[in-house]
């Protein structure tokens, strides 16, 4: 976890692409189980996100998801997607496309100090 208020926490997924998972602190299940603060919040929290990576690592295209088969849970996948990635243009849990290779991406502790700055 790299970041978490009284509402959210987020948390890095060990990916070769730039993956990060916004979680609610309260375990609801569905959305619409989440008051509309929190709703905002989560929103407010996916759009920064999104802007973040963008501005960053430069994607060829940010995917958003929330499945929570698994983990029966409110949250959500936000990541940065490349043409080069061994799953692209496919999702992350698809058919892998091609052999992976490593991206040449910048740290991720560095993307982190830029994210905080687009919650302010």
């Amino acid at each position: 976890m790299f970041y978490e208020n009284e509402l959210i926490y987020i948390e890095k997924e060990n990916s070769q692409i730039p993956w990060i998972k916004i979680f609610t602190q309260q375990p609801y299940k569905e959305l619409s189980d989440c008051p509309s603060f929190l709703q905002e919040e989560l929103f407010k929290k996916i759009l920064a996100c999104e802007k973040a990576m963008i501005e960053f690592y430069k994607p060829d295209k940010i995917n958003i998801a929330s499945f929570a088969n698994y983990v029966p849970r409110v949250h959500f996948h936000i990541m940065a997607r490349f043409k080069e990635d061994a799953f692209f243009p496919e999702c992350m849990w698809g058919k892998q496309q091609r052999e992976e290779k490593k991206l040449n991406l910048a740290n991720f502790d560095d993307f982190v100090k830029l994210l905080i700055k687009f919650f302010d």
